[in-house]
């Protein structure tokens, strides 16, 4: 038979236990996960289970609860839910820049093979047409089209009518075309697939300032820009690897402040212009002034 005492104290163990199965999930933005929250679960047992509980020995050595107590226990693991693959919520491909796709802090993929003949030619080829500086420039171009092929091949494992193709494919279309990379007739995302890295770098600040003749040579082109005497519209730009829209291709200018576009002369220029004005006014006492000197 149950005693009153027994009942009281099997009463309180219930509330007890029903006061500690409650599910902490905290939802962590950054992570794009959810989680459970194991410390506070903890501190809520420990908290719960003192006083009269450690005196009727609820508690082993350990710290934890028995077994047949135990049966009522979280599983953690079950509460996990995180998907491992989007840890972290990654913006798609569509939606970042053409030319700086960053993934987990990363612009550029080194590649597999370092010292594959074939390629390494290749690029020597594409380093010195394009007047890039490094091979690192290269490969940043190459991850940034990786993770463009990669989002539309995804996009095309959808059904036609399904909304995030829809939506992305779209959005990643009309980004194509503001960039010049596909024309406005190429609005399938197979077009997307055989874009290649010429399609990016043709679109580059270098190289279409190289190509409107405002520069000598390609390597003059990165020059002009570095030392700020090209805008694009009202906007100095000195970035080599700026990638130019197609509305903004025609508002390619000298900068205002250059001496190219009708600014103040260079430094050299004016020293030249102030050597010229001293042997046309007074050369003859300048000479007799450092005879004496």
């Amino acid at each position: 038979m149950i005693t009153h005492h027994e009942a009281s104290s099997s009463a309180f163990s219930l509330s007890e236990i029903l006061s500690i199965i409650i599910v902490v999930v905290i939802s962590n933005e950054k992570q794009g996960e959810w989680r459970l929250d194991e410390d506070h679960v903890s501190s809520t047992w420990s908290q719960s289970l003192t006083g009269e509980a450690n005196k009727s020995n609820r508690l082993d050595k350990s710290g934890r609860l028995p077994n047949a107590l135990r049966s009522c226990d979280i599983k953690a693991h079950e509460y996990k839910m995180i998907n491992r693959e989007n840890r972290r919520r990654r913006r798609p491909a569509w939606c970042t820049s053409v030319i700086t796709a960053t993934v987990n802090g990363k612009t550029f993929k080194k590649p597999r093979r370092p010292y594959e003949k074939e390629r390494l030619d290749a690029e020597l080829k594409l380093v010195g047409e394009y007047g890039l500086r490094n091979k690192r420039e290269l490969w940043r171009v190459q991850y940034a089209l990786s993770r463009i092929r990669n989002n539309a091949r995804m996009l095309l494992t959808l059904d036609e009518k399904n909304p995030r193709r829809i939506f992305e494919g779209d959005a990643l279309m009309r980004r194509m075309n503001k960039y010049g990379l596909l024309e406005e007739t190429q609005n399938k995302l197979d077009y997307v697939l055989a874009l290649t890295v010429e399609n990016f770098l043709e679109r580059r600040l270098q190289t279409l300032v190289f190509k409107t003749g405002m520069a000598k040579s390609i390597h003059h082109a990165r020059v002009l820009i570095r030392q700020k005497h090209i805008r694009v519209g009202r906007q100095v730009v000195n970035i080599p690897s700026f990638m130019v829209r197609v509305d903004s291709q025609k508002h390619i200018e000298f900068s205002q402040t250059s001496p190219f576009g009708g600014g103040r002369p260079g430094r050299v220029k004016r020293k030249n212009l102030k050597a010229a004005s001293k042997k046309t006014s007074g050369g003859d006492g300048d000479g007799d002034e450092e005879e004496e000197d």
